[in-house]
């Protein structure tokens, strides 16, 4: 029985060091609004309004003091992770105090804040100018690069027909 009960406890501090995710980043704020509702909205509308968004950065500029990242707003999985999908809710500026690396914090990477709205900031976005909601970060994760494989079938597949699965079925 005790070898039973120390296996479960082993097993379970090992399975929760896996998740990496903050605890702050997995738990979206209570009444959070979404961002469509906050762009069609009034600017002062929701200002100091907690959220959690993601998406996929478009821009980074390092500021003196901060940095300010552009992101193309994605819906998320229930942990926070931004879905790999073409569409979205519109765009949003995080800005983060301190220096972010723009060749980490690249064009394409997903990214999931939580924040604090402050405001909205005009910009050129192409000819048009665009209003921006502004969230100031409390925390922030940068979730790694998908893994992408030549392999379409994994890199354990079995295939029984191997020596003729090249030639045409005809």
């Amino acid at each position: 029985m005790r070898h039973q009960i120390l296996t479960l406890t082993t097993l379970i501090l090992l399975l929760g060091g896996c998740s990496s995710v903050p605890e702050t980043i997995r738990e979206a704020p209570p009444d959070a609004p979404p961002l469509q509702v906050v762009r069609q909205a009034p600017p002062e509308a929701y200002l100091g309004a907690q959220v959690r968004w993601g998406g996929t950065i478009s821009r980074t500029e390092n500021l003196q003091d901060k940095t300010r990242i552009e992101i193309v707003a994605r819906s998320l999985y229930n942990d926070g992770e931004p879905k790999q999908v073409d569409t979205s809710a519109g765009r949003f500026l995080a800005v983060i105090g301190g220096f972010l690396d723009p060749a980490i914090y690249a064009t394409g990477r997903r990214l999931t804040i939580v924040g604090e709205i402050t405001g909205h900031k005009e910009r050129k976005l192409g000819d048009m100018t665009y209003s921006y909601p502004v969230v100031k970060v409390k925390a922030h994760y940068l979730w790694p690069p998908p893994i992408e494989r030549d392999d379409p079938y994994g890199p354990w597949h079995y295939d029984p027909w191997y020596p003729w699965h090249r030639y045409p079925y005809y």
